[in-house]
Order: structure tokens, then sequence, then C-alpha cells
């Protein structure tokens, strides 16, 4: 059993390394015959859903507690993801002059709560981990209420949003695999333990499928539009990282904590951009958040490589080696 359990984690490692890899091979697959994937499409909500029940066997109640012990910097990672990516994707779509359907798909991965990967990002980067844990639960969990009212707020000019029907789509597809991943982790900790290594594994795969239906099912769009949406997913992910950093540089943040905060409000739950889009909106609407979700796994650990060569303060340093 325990030599199964190490392959899996090497093999569930592996992808999840070359995750950015699979998802443009598998893409381009999917580009070039998008018949042989467009059912796929109506699974979607299914596939992020597994992907969010995978977060919630691996969340502890320890992975909130820097709220208490340090609420002001969570609070600032918190309002710079709610606040910079918004406003920066309804910024670039004024200035861009984008189309309706492209508009809103900008600004709604913008108005997403932030991505897990952030958490792999900060830790390469030699940043501050229990920062962006707690950064990304938080927002995860207030994404039915602030998502939604984010969207109707920036995107309602370009289409009809329904808030409502929203809330409901991120509690269904978010909230409740979360939770049931949790309330599972509790009561079997000691199996969930020996099958973790495998949520990497299983997260590509669900993600790689999501990414590939919406481009069976958009390929002709994409055709058409890809590159403004390259070129805008590009810029969005790029301020994104950079506001994220200065923001926690004048709140007078150690370095360590500026790395954190930098990959919180620049790496988006684009998973759930794909669903929102898809349920709510057009097919094209998903493209922005498909490319997103290639896109941040190519910048992320890149960024994270020039991070981890920058010195922190010494008081971050000294905070890690106790940790070790």
């Amino acid at each position: 059993m325990n030599s199964i359990v190490t392959s899996l984690g090497k093999l569930s490692a592996f992808f999840g390394k070359t995750f950015a890899l699979w998802v443009i091979i598998f893409a381009c697959i999917a580009y070039n015959a998008p018949s042989y994937f467009t059912f796929l499409a109506p699974y979607i909500s299914i596939l992020l859903g597994i992907v969010m029940f995978g977060m919630g066997l691996t969340l502890r109640a320890k992975d909130f507690s820097e709220v208490f012990t340090r609420p002001l910097e969570v609070i600032i990672g918190i309002l710079g993801q709610f606040i910079i990516m918004p406003l920066t994707a309804w910024g670039l779509c004024k200035v861009l002059g984008l189309s309706d359907e492209i508009a809103v798909g900008v600004i709604l991965v913008g108005c997403c709560p932030g991505g897990t990967a952030s958490n792999v990002m900060t830790y390469l980067g030699k940043g501050d981990v229990p920062l962006s844990v707690t950064v990304s639960s938080c927002t995860t969990v207030l994404a039915p209420i602030v998502t939604p009212a984010l969207i109707y707020l920036f995107a309602n000019q370009w289409v009809d949003v329904d808030p409502y029907g929203m809330f409901m789509s991120i509690v269904n597809i978010v909230i409740l695999p979360i939770v049931a991943g949790v309330i599972i982790n509790s009561f079997f900790g000691k199996f969930v333990r020996n099958v973790v290594v495998a949520l990497p594994l299983i997260s590509v795969f669900a993600i790689v499928a999501i990414v590939i239906a919406v481009v069976a099912v958009s390929q002709q769009k994409i055709a058409e539009t890809g590159l403004i949406i390259f070129a805008v997913v590009v810029l969005h992910n790029g301020l994104g990282l950079a506001l994220g950093y200065f923001l926690a540089k004048v709140c007078g943040m150690s370095v360590a904590k500026r790395k954190a905060i930098s990959m919180e409000v620049g790496m988006q739950n684009s998973g759930l951009g794909v669903a929102l889009a898809m349920a709510h909106f057009s097919p094209l609407s998903a493209v922005p958040s498909a490319i997103f979700s290639v896109w941040h796994n190519i910048s992320g650990p890149i960024l994270a490589t020039i991070y981890a060569n920058m010195k922190n303060s010494p008081e971050d340093d000294a905070k890690m080696n106790r940790k070790d």
C-alpha cells in the first residue's frame, strides 16, 4: 500500500509541476479537433466541484488562524484581491474597447477569489505561506457574496447580470464541495491523509478538461479574437502581480509578505470564472478565464523563481526557520 501511495504521489507531483504544459497541449488538440471535446461542456461545473472538494479535503481550522493572529495583513490581502483585479479588469475593458462578451469574461475572472495555485507559488518563491493560505481560504469563503456583487457592479453596463443566480452557482460548485471535503477530512482524517497525494493529479485532469471544453465550444470565436484576449489576460495578470506587491510594500509589509500578497492578488480561481461564464453568459465569455488558467500557471512559476532569488528580511528568515 505504501509503495502505491508513494508512486501515486510522485506521479501526481509530476503532473502538478507540468500542469501548464498539459493544458497547452490539450487546448491545442481541442482547438484543431473541437468536435471530439464539446461533450465535456455540460460537465464543467461538476469538474470544478471536484477540484473544490479536493481543496476542502486539505483545509483545516489552522488555515484561518492568521485571521486572528494578524488580521490587518489578511484584510489587506482580501481587499487587494477584491479591489485590484476587478478594477484592473474594468479599466482594461474600457481602454481597449472590448466587445460585450469578452469584457464580461475579463471582468468575471477579475472578480473571482484567489486560486490555490498561489499558495504553491508563494512557497516556491520563499514567501509567507500561512498568509497566502489564509487569504486564499478567506476570499473563497467570501466569494458567494462578494463575487456576484462585484460582477454586477463592474459588468452590468455590458450585459444583464443575475447576482442571485451567481450566488447559488458559487454555493453549489464551490462552497458545498469544500464543506463536504472538510467534513470528510474531519471524520476520516487518517484515510484522507493517505489519498491526498493524488489530489494534484485529479485537479490537473479536471482543470485540463475544463479548459479544453471551453476551447472546443468556442473554437471559431477564439480564431477571431484569441490574440486580443490573450494580450488582455497577460496584462491583467501582470498588473495584478505587480500591484499586489506594491500594495503590500506601501502597507509596510516585509518582503516575504509582499511576495504572498502579490501571488494572491495576481492569481485567480479561473476555473470558477469558466463555470460562471458558461452558466450565466456565453462560451466566449469563458475564454478569458480559460486562457488565464493557462497563463498564470506560466507566469506564476517564472515570478516564483524571481522571488526565490530575492533576499527576505531577517525576521522573515527567522520565522521560516522556526517553522522548519
